[in-house]
């Protein structure tokens, strides 16, 4: 498989102060990364940071997207490149329709402004994909919707744009079973019509893993990758928790 994303001796930090120290990482087109660890770890910082959030500020090393080095791009630049990034707490938008404002956000990527008829058929073709109703559509972003709709509307937004890679931050936050599994069939079903997309899941807890299941999987501790390995890892933390990795670089150090 080809190399996507190469990140090496990558440190980030915001307000002066240093999140992330030397992270090295590597995702090949079709793979699924699942990237764990406590709160404070430096995940979300991460997933901000590959997508270009500019109070993240780059120090050292370097981010390779699908042989292009994007440490000085916009976000904007990253998702034309094909970068999505599917947010922890997705926002509200009272007055913006589902399809306008998937609309837009499709003519701002790809460029080409499709009819209303044939933008209408290809959403809805996305929505039976993913089983999502098409009242959808009409409804205002998120507005009144659930955590787990929140979340599907995410994938929605993720099959409209086509990414070459999705970062996933934590779309298992605030979830209940019903709704965790819900989810989590959406981005296996989008993953099955898309097998060359990329997909970097972060998540607190292996549950999420029970449904999707990870090429690698990768634990952050104070910043830095500690531990990388096979879906395996997962449960061994399930079983241990963070402490036994926490202790395991305490004795390295």
């Amino acid at each position: 498989m080809a190399e996507l994303l190469k990140i090496k001796n990558l440190s980030i930090g915001i307000d002066g102060k240093e999140i992330l120290h030397g992270l090295n990482l590597e995702i090949n087109s079709g793979e699924i990364h699942a990237v764990m660890g406590r709160n404070g770890s430096g995940k979300s910082t991460f997933s901000n940071a590959l997508m270009g959030h500019p109070a993240y500020k780059i120090s050292t090393g370097e981010i390779n997207f699908n042989g292009t080095l994007i440490n000085n791009l916009k976000p904007n630049e990253r998702a034309k490149l094909g970068l999505f990034l599917g947010f922890q707490y997705p926002l509200s938008i009272p007055g913006v329709t589902v399809a306008n404002f998937l609309r837009q956000a499709n003519k701002a990527l790809k460029g080409d402004a499709v009819s209303p008829r044939d933008f209408r058929k290809l959403l809805y073709e996305k929505m039976d994909d993913l089983e999502i109703d098409h009242v959808f559509a009409t409804r205002y972003i998120n507005d009144g919707f659930s955590g787990g709709e929140k979340k599907r509307m995410e994938i929605l937004q993720m099959a409209m744009l086509e990414p070459k890679l999705a970062i996933l931050d934590e779309p298992d936050s605030g979830l209940d079973i019903d709704s965790l599994k819900l989810v989590a069939q959406s981005i296996n079903k989008y993953k099955e019509k898309n097998p060359s997309v990329s997909v970097l899941l972060i998540t607190h807890y292996q549950r999420m893993l029970d449904y999707i299941k990870p090429d690698k999987v990768h634990v952050f501790v104070d910043g830095n990758i500690v531990e990388s390995g096979g879906p395996e890892l997962a449960l061994e933390l399930e079983k241990k928790g963070y402490d036994w990795l926490t202790e395991k670089e305490a004795v390295k150090a």
